[in-house]
Formats: C-alpha cells, sequence, structure tokens
C-alpha cells in the first residue's frame, strides 16, 4: 500500500490570508466495491477524476453515486456496518494507508452536501473559519481569509456587511455557498458535492454552477447531480452508474467526457438516461 508524503503539505506554513493553496489533484478510484453489512452497493467501480475539471457522477437514485462519494475522503467508514475493497488515490497516493490520519484526508479533499449544513451558533464569518479552528490550523489574517473565501463562493456582496450575523440567517441558496466557503478556507485539492443544488429555486441554482465553473482552475471537482442540464452545463466528464436489478449493486456503465457521453454514448442505456426515456 503506498503512503502518502506528508511533509509537502500537510501542515503547510500560513501565509496572509491563509494556508498556501496547493495544485488542484488527480482522483482516482480503482476497482472500489462497498458494502452496508451483507449488502453490497458498489461492484468494481473505477474512475479517473482529473485536475481543473468537474466530474458529474449521474445515474437513478439507489446506483450507489452518493456512496462512492463518500468513498473518496473516507466518510463511508463512519457507518459500522460499512466495508470497503479496491483503493482510492490521491495523486497516486493512497488515501486509506494507515499513515495518514483521516482528519488529513478531509482537508485535503472537502465535500459540500445536499443540504446547507453551518453551525446555527456561529456568525458568518465565523463558520467560514471553523474548520481551520477544528484543525487547528493558524492564519495571520483570518479577515482577509473570509473575504477571499466569500468571494470565491460567489457570497461576499451579500454577505459583507452581515459577518457577524449568524449564518443561519441566510437563504438556502446563500447557505449552500456559505458551506462552500467553509470548504474552501481549509484550502483542499478536490471539492466533493452530493447534489448541492436539489433543494435550490433555478436563481440560486445558477449562482451554484457559476461558483463551480469559477472554481475549477483551482479545485478538482466531483459533483453527484440527478439534474442531466446540469450535469451538462458544468461538468467537464461524466459517468453514468447503473444497477442491473434490484438489489444488484451499482456500476459504472459507461464514462468520459461530458460532449460523448450526451452526444455520442457508447451504451445505448446511457443514451434512453441523459435524454429522459428512464431513471
Amino acid at each position: 500500500m503506498t503512503t502518502m508524503d506528508t511533509r509537502s503539505d500537510a501542515h503547510p506554513q500560513a501565509r496572509p490570508g491563509g494556508p498556501p493553496a496547493p495544485a488542484p489533484a488527480s482522483l482516482q478510484a480503482s476497482n472500489v466495491s462497498a458494502w452496508f453489512g451483507n449488502h453490497k452497493v458498489l461492484e468494481r467501480v473505477s474512475l479517473n477524476m482529473e485536475p481543473r475539471k468537474v466530474t458529474a457522477l449521474i445515474g437513478p437514485s439507489g446506483c450507489g453515486k452518493s456512496t462512492f462519494l463518500r468513498i473518496l475522503n473516507r466518510m463511508h467508514e463512519l457507518v459500522p456496518s460499512a466495508a470497503l475493497a479496491g483503493s482510492v488515490t490521491l495523486d497516486g497516493a493512497d488515501i486509506y494507508s494507515a499513515a495518514v490520519p483521516v482528519t488529513q484526508t478531509r482537508l485535503r479533499i472537502g465535500m459540500v452536501f445536499q443540504r446547507p449544513n453551518p453551525f446555527p451558533s456561529m456568525t458568518i464569518a465565523q463558520n467560514v473559519l471553523s474548520g481551520l479552528k477544528l484543525s487547528g490550523i493558524k492564519v495571520s489574517n483570518p479577515d482577509a481569509l473570509v473575504r477571499e473565501c466569500l468571494e470565491r463562493a460567489g457570497l461576499w456582496k451579500e454577505a459583507r456587511n452581515r459577518l457577524n450575523e449568524s449564518g443561519a440567517a441566510l437563504s438556502g441558496g446563500q447557505l449552500q455557498r456559505l458551506c462552500i466557503a467553509r470548504s474552501l478556507a481549509v484550502r483542499p485539492r478536490v471539492l466533493l458535492m452530493d447534489e448541492p443544488c436539489s433543494a435550490l429555486d433555478p436563481i440560486s441554482t445558477s449562482v451554484i454552477e457559476d461558483t463551480i465553473r469559477s472554481l475549477v482552475n483551482d479545485v478538482t471537482i466531483v459533483i453527484v447531480t440527478h439534474n442531466m442540464q446540469q450535469a451538462n452545463r458544468v461538468s467537464d466528464n461524466c459517468a453514468l452508474f447503473l444497477v442491473d436489478g434490484e438489489g444488484q449493486p451499482g456500476r459504472i456503465v459507461e464514462a468520459g467526457p461530458t460532449e460523448k457521453v450526451f452526444n455520442d454514448p457508447v451504451d445505448p442505456r446511457t443514451s434512453d438516461y441523459v435524454h429522459g426515456r428512464f431513471g
């Protein structure tokens, strides 16, 4: 098993505004299978998630997309009955290596959930900085970091005069952008997003999509979405997950550049799904 080199960016020196921003990473899943107890939910999933690109995971409900996403930053192992086979590597280093603390993995591979989850007892500014505080990372200019992350998340103009208000006072779309800003503050190399727009109105969805496209040059993004128009708009690559029958594990039936997956797929089921003929 490969041991991750922890010298280069595990505890980087702080800079004004926060820790240095490492380059986006390549995330590679190889032959990943997953179980909850005796129930197998994923079957030998292999996928290369390229740096500076958005990879969309698509497919019907219940085919393992969100489980796969959680495997990518070791959240799967939080479930007592969960088991895993295969490997996940970040720039070639095994994220499940015993030599790599799980907290270090989650600093490098951030997560934004389907429903925004700010800390209601914290202010907007405190929410942005909360990941750094919990990780014990010191910054020389927290105010500058708060502004930078809110700007990158597309929230600064709306929140700049409300930084000392509760994060819970924001609207749904604003809350999701606050959670994105919180994830960005620790300088992740990969950002995982589990249906980040599913509970949002079209205007808020458009803002989040613009945010995703603006971030991709700085962080590798993997997004689960049931919205085929969204997948087509925001992603560079797509992977379609399907199950062969009830009770069967999910697997990838086709993956590649989004334009090809949507317009010239190899598997006829891909064409049927992306064009709404099932699912």
